[in-house]
């Protein structure tokens, strides 16, 4: 008699169901706790206000850091591309620049930071999580020192240009300008990395290095353009911020660096291959965010919201870890 059961599905399969399925679950059960006990959780207004102020900064940022993560690097600059990108189109708004000028400026200053990285890590052969550390620091002190000591460079009294307004609040189709940059760079970073060869060169060169190396793969270059791409992507952030907040407050797109490589490495969680992806780290920012709105709304102070999202990024990657002791 013919057997006609199933194939039975394989355990890695089986086990990334099951923490997806407990993720789910566990958001969902979050989400019904905060539209009961949060003042506002679940109106229009706020899920709106998330979607702008919170998920679309810390999706372009976290898109920032998962080119890299492809890698098998890390990227810990992306504050400083942020601010650098920031501070020139508002000095660039403050001298009455051309708007179209002035984010091209600031965009290149975000780039320049990637290149620095790139010139630090592939010509002169620094580890990456110390190159980009270097960054960090230097682009600190830059600020401070070119602020006096940290002061904010303010628009409210300036005449700006009524496009300047738009880039951070402005709509298209109904839609919030801010999520379609996210929408439209997490596509064009998802169709590279899963329907190019350099995508596919990127994952092997983060899985395999040795592999990518002497199969003539031209290693130097996917590093130097991750590096570039990873830093002018964050640039945008900066952009966003300038317009919404008409200021530069140095040292300000640091505040994005953790919970973007927390949500990158949800993301990779929830992958069968451990490996840091696009649709993973968007819904590792949108988890991120709508706690942390639903923990302000109760009540909790910012320093207990950092202390709960580390402990969730804890239990995420600690049922990562089940996981692949099980599959094992």
């Amino acid at each position: 008699m013919s057997d006609l059961s199933l194939p039975a599905m394989p355990a890695k399969k089986q086990s990334v169901n099951l923490l997806r399925g407990v993720m789910i679950v566990t958001f969902l059960a979050l989400l019904i706790f905060f539209s009961c006990y949060a003042p506002g959780f679940a109106s229009v207004a706020n899920i709106e206000s998330v979607l702008l102020n919170n998920v679309a900064p810390l999706a372009i940022a976290a898109l920032a850091i998962t080119l890299v993560a492809v890698l098998g690097a890390v990227d810990l600059s992306i504050g400083t591309a942020i601010d650098f990108a920031c501070l020139v189109l508002v000095t660039l708004m403050l001298h009455q620049v051309a708007l179209p000028l002035a984010i091209t400026a600031a965009l290149l200053a975000a780039l320049g930071v990637g290149l620095f990285n790139a010139l630090l890590v592939v010509v002169l052969g620094v580890e990456p999580f110390l190159a980009t550390l270097g960054t960090l620091f230097i682009g600190q002190s830059v600020q401070q020192l070119s602020s006096n000591g940290g002061q904010p460079i303010y628009l409210l009294s300036q005449v700006l240009p009524s496009g300047f307004s738009a880039i951070g609040h402005g709509s298209l189709f109904g839609i919030a300008l801010p999520l379609w940059y996210v929408l439209l760079l997490a596509l064009a970073l998802y169709l590279l990395l899963q329907r190019t060869r350099y995508g596919r060169a990127f994952s092997t060169l983060g899985v395999q290095a040795s592999v990518a190396r002497y199969s003539g793969l031209p290693v130097a270059r996917l590093t130097a353009v991750a590096f570039i791409l990873s830093a002018l992507i964050a640039g945008v952030v900066g952009l966003i911020l300038a317009a919404n907040v008409k200021a530069w407050v140095p040292l300000s797109g640091n505040a994005y660096l953790l919970n973007a490589i927390g949500a990158s490495f949800i993301g990779a969680t929830f992958s069968t291959t451990r490996r840091p992806n696009v649709p993973g780290t968007l819904l590792g920012v949108i988890l991120l965010s709508f706690v942390a709105n639903g923990l302000l709304l109760i009540g909790w102070s910012f320093y207990w919201q950092q202390v709960a999202t580390g402990v969730l990024i804890f239990i995420v990657l600690a049922l990562g870890g089940l996981r692949d002791r099980r599959s094992r």
